[in-house]
């Protein structure tokens, strides 16, 4: 018998199969699809490593966490640049003075940009994304560059989402264009497959194995199961399902540079993809060819990939009602989906060494 069943080899999973296994317990880990890493994949084509599902940055202002990744592969120290391209002109994002001074070129110091926001302030008490926009930046920066990627991304109306979402959107009164403003940013120089297998060192793993394909056998396996899926899957949508955004992912070989940067943004509303990803500027290699990627937001229906939880006070509830089910003798629940949280790759980790370490001080 196993100790720990883990199902899900993303970040948390791998992180609570390596510390687990470091202490000498018996570990599986199995995974649905056909590569270890989750959402975190990337896959090595002609030099250029390819983000498989989205772009992934690491980033993070803990020392501690920096350093645990790079024990098991050497990262760059790669800084996330990103445009946001529309009406046929390219803009500097996230917004930051350059992105100001472009649309309002009457504008030309701090002091002249801070009386401009203050002179947007429109609502008393914002209560939506798009009230906290407006605010914020202003209707024309809004409408221009925030207001239809945003609306793309999430599948409603603005005045329906949460404003904390636009609070992970950075405004600044300076000229750092950098997206993640964090002490530490880069990506494993040999990709995140690699990474992984590092993690996951000689723990055994299968792939193409569904839990829920025969769930009462790996539940016998291990005295513990710790579970990365969809919660509300896991005890079988008895309390309504959860509404998640999924993604769509269209990889296209170019045979020259096509944009120049990693990212560019596509906020009108009339294109359906979100933004394109150009793969080989997250480790720049001399190569003649590049691997683009268009990335288009769709609605869940269980048959694609559940991506980004949407934390409605409804979805939320409904969630409140599946953690009281959880029997945490015998699982151990964590990641993005499983917690319904959006979590960056260092919360994650965070999160798993945290979960273990209580986990082994319960049963000691």
């Amino acid at each position: 018998m196993y100790d720990y069943l883990v199902v899900g080899s993303g970040f948390f999973g791998s992180v609570f199969a390596r510390e687990a296994y470091n202490i000498g317990k018996k570990v599986l880990v199995i995974d649905k699809r056909n590569h270890i890493g989750g959402n975190c994949y990337s896959k090595n084509y002609n030099g250029i490593n390819v983000h498989e599902y989205g772009p992934h940055i690491f980033n993070t202002n803990h020392e501690n966490i920096w350093e645990y990744v790079n024990s098991f592969a050497e990262f760059n120290h790669y800084r996330h640049k990103v445009k946001s391209f529309t009406n046929g002109k390219y803009y500097s994002f996230p917004i930051n003075l350059q992105t100001i001074y472009q649309i309002y070129p009457e504008v030309s110091s701090i002091s002249e940009v801070k009386k401009l926001f203050q002179s947007f302030y429109k609502y008393k008490n914002p209560s939506n994304f798009e009230e906290l926009a407006i605010d914020s930046v202003g209707q024309h920066i809004y409408e221009l560059l925030i207001k239809g990627y945003t609306e793309k991304q999430w599948g409603r109306d603005a005045r329906t989402i949460d404003s904390s979402v636009f609070t992970r959107l950075p405004i600044r009164l300076n000229f750092n264009d950098d997206y993640h403003e964090k002490l530490y940013s880069g990506v494993p120089k040999d990709g995140y497959e690699e990474l992984f297998k590092n993690i996951l060192g000689d723990i055994p793993f299968e792939l193409n194995t569904d839990y829920f394909a025969d769930r009462d056998d790996f539940d016998k396996m291990a005295r513990h199961v710790v579970y990365t899926g969809p919660i509300d899957r896991f005890f079988g949508y008895i309390h309504g399902d959860l509404e998640y955004r999924s993604l769509k992912f269209s990889h296209h070989l170019v045979h020259e540079d096509y944009q120049g940067i990693a990212q560019v943004n596509f906020p009108n509303q009339n294109t359906p993809w979100t933004r394109i990803i150009e793969h080989k500027f997250f480790n720049p290699k001399p190569t003649k060819e590049s691997i683009i990627t268009y990335e288009f937001p769709e609605t869940y229906n269980k048959l694609n990939d559940p991506y980004y939880p949407i934390n409605s006070s409804e979805n939320n509830e409904i969630f409140r009602n599946y953690l009281k089910m959880i029997d945490k003798d015998k699982y151990i629940f964590g990641g993005r989906l499983a917690n319904y949280a959006y979590m960056n790759m260092d919360q994650t980790i965070l999160s798993s060494l945290k979960t273990f370490e209580n986990h082994i001080k319960g049963i000691i």
